[in-house]
């Protein structure tokens, strides 16, 4: 018989860590820039957005949400990392592990959600001009957010109830990080319900926006193609920031999702770390630098407010 405390290991080893003896203060290092920058980088559109009443718009208003989004799944998984890089031993409580499963599972959701309703938002505004006011008042806007975050935050936790409620057989995870399907893989007794429930939550919160987001991107060409070159300009200039925000994330998920349905025994450690890191990283620190540069509107009031709140000012 197995005993009670092999059923309910109290902690999970993340067994993707490497022992890089001097060159993990080198990684540590990277990884804490890294860190920084993500931090800096949202927090300067988050302000600007903020303090600039002109950007009070509903597209401004979600990429700072999209903003607050990163700085939000960069803390459920930055702290904990930088501090496995330094340890000697990789070993993550129960309760830890499933707080840090809900919270970057949401931030996956909501990057998805908050970027579907931008795709909404810029189909009406190209789509709809005459329209547009009348029907992204403050109040859509403020629905539109908490539906954004409300479903993702009930659909998440109830997978994440359902993976806490098993009882597992081991506490080895090949992951820098903790994640649902590795932990419910680990399970004694079947999990049918807890792939079911998964499966439509990965449906809704991710096939389903990325579907609407490719409709709305179709209706907005066929749109183009019967308006002048001005229009066209004018179309591309506000949707391109999205479009390279919404591709560059969809590759980080897709990579993401097939990690979480292959077996990542079988493949190269280094291509599980980047293909893991990918999602966690490369999307917090594009999306500032896409709106931030790419959109005059931002980049305008960004360079005024450095230009008027200089370290030292000149003589």
């Amino acid at each position: 018989m197995r005993n009670n405390d092999s059923l309910n290991p109290d902690y999970f080893q993340l067994t993707l860590f490497s022992d890089h003896g001097s060159l993990r203060y080198l990684f540590f290092s990277l990884c804490l820039l890294i860190y920084m920058t993500i931090i800096s980088a949202n927090v300067v559109i988050i302000l600007a957005v903020c303090l600039e009443k002109s950007l009070h718009q509903p597209m401004y208003m979600f990429i700072s949400f999209l903003s607050l989004n990163s700085l939000y799944g960069s803390a459920g998984f930055f702290p904990r990392f930088l501090m496995d890089i330094l340890s000697d031993t990789h070993f993550i409580s129960r309760p830890l592990c499933f707080i840090q499963i809900y919270v970057i599972y949401t931030y996956a959701s909501y990057e998805l959600t908050i970027l579907t309703i931008m795709g909404y938002d810029r189909l009406v505004a190209i789509c709809q001009p005459l329209h547009y006011h009348s029907k992204m008042t403050l109040k859509t806007v403020i629905q539109l957010l908490m539906f954004a975050v409300l479903y993702p935050a009930f659909a998440v936790g109830l997978c994440v109830y359902l993976a806490s409620c098993l009882p597992l057989c081991g506490n080895k995870l090949h992951r820098l990080f903790c994640t649902n399907w590795p932990v419910v893989q680990l399970s004694c007794v079947d999990t049918t319900l807890n792939n079911i429930v998964g499966r439509f939550v990965s449906v809704t919160t991710i096939f389903i926006p990325l579907f609407f987001v490719l409709y709305t991107y179709l209706r907005i060409l066929l749109v183009c193609r019967r308006s002048s070159s001005e229009f066209r300009g004018k179309a591309l200039q506000t949707c391109l920031p999205h479009m390279v925000t919404f591709v560059n994330y969809s590759i980080s998920v897709f990579c993401e999702l097939l990690l979480t349905r292959y077996n990542t025994d079988e493949i190269s450690p280094f291509v599980v770390v980047v293909l893991s890191l990918e999602f966690l990283i490369i999307p917090p620190i594009n999306n500032p630098l896409v709106y931030g540069l790419n959109l005059p509107q931002i980049r305008r009031v960004i360079f005024r407010f450095f230009k008027t709140h200089k370290m030292f000012p000149t003589a």
